[in-house]
């Protein structure tokens, strides 16, 4: 816990925790709470993507559950464990799934171990590790996870970290090429769109003051991440128009669901 600590910068504001700020968690600084509320001023709405993503993840792991039959989730970027978390949401329709959760930021780490705890029928694990290192995160997941089975990739506001667009798009290529016939890919992204440049210059801000930075791609580039997958209706939208329970306001996070 000692080397964790030590990894924990707190005079940089930091997505994680920004992010676990603005949905109403307490695991976060002064110098987080000051970034979010500036960028807040510049974005008043801001707030509202980190919550419709997360409603977003419960609707997507909820469906692919109950509707699917998916057992398994390897979810990559998970940030601050919150309320319903994958594998609560996953574990409260089928009590054996198995989720593998990945991050690379250690205040996630230092949390996780103590909250990440799944059912009894069931296996939650964690790996410290970046999105990059796709084949040692797939090695360390096999461990916990049967890859000749289904597996639901979660790429929830992570691949926005790899700056270079064909990286990204290999990364996310090759994780899902290792993956089972029947798999699925679960990805949210946030967009640069021309009805909302408050967001572009929320995103600027935080690439001049916080860490990691962070990289906007049009709707039709986050829909590529799709390709050769079967995208499930409604295609690849705002996460709020995705299956949403009650209606509710576009917000400049697209995401989508693809079955492989």
């Amino acid at each position: 816990m000692t080397d964790i600590a030590s990894r924990i910068d707190t005079s940089r504001p930091h997505t994680a925790r920004i992010w676990n700020y603005w949905t109403g968690g307490k695991d976060n600084y002064p110098v987080d709470r000051e970034a979010g509320d500036r960028i807040r001023d510049l974005h008043p709405g801001i707030g509202e993507y980190a919550k419709a993503d997360r409603l977003f993840l419960g609707r997507a792991v909820r469906h692919l559950a109950e509707q699917e039959g998916i057992r398994q989730f390897l979810d990559i970027g998970t940030g601050l464990p919150s309320a319903d978390n994958t594998h609560e949401v996953a574990q409260r329709v089928a009590p054996d799934a198995r989720v593998v959760y990945v991050d690379n930021d250690p205040l996630v780490l230092a949390h996780a171990r103590a909250l990440l705890v799944g059912t009894p029928e069931g296996r939650t694990d964690y790996l410290d590790a970046d999105l990059r290192d796709a084949d040692a995160i797939l090695a360390a997941a096999s461990k916990t996870l049967d890859l000749s089975q289904p597996v639901a990739l979660m790429l929830l506001g992570v691949v926005i970290f790899i700056e270079d667009d064909e990286e990204s798009y290999a990364i996310v290529r090759r994780l899902m090429d290792a993956l089972a016939p029947g798999s699925y890919l679960v990805l949210s992204h946030t967009v640069t769109h021309p009805d909302m440049p408050d967001v572009d210059a929320a995103v600027a801000f935080w690439n001049e003051h916080g860490t990691p930075k962070l990289t906007q791609r049009t709707p039709t580039a986050v829909a590529r991440y799709f390709d050769g997958l079967e995208l499930l209706p409604p295609g690849v939208v705002s996460c709020s128009a995705w299956r949403p329970e009650t209606p509710s306001a576009d917000v400049a996070m697209y995401a989508g669901v693809g079955r492989k």
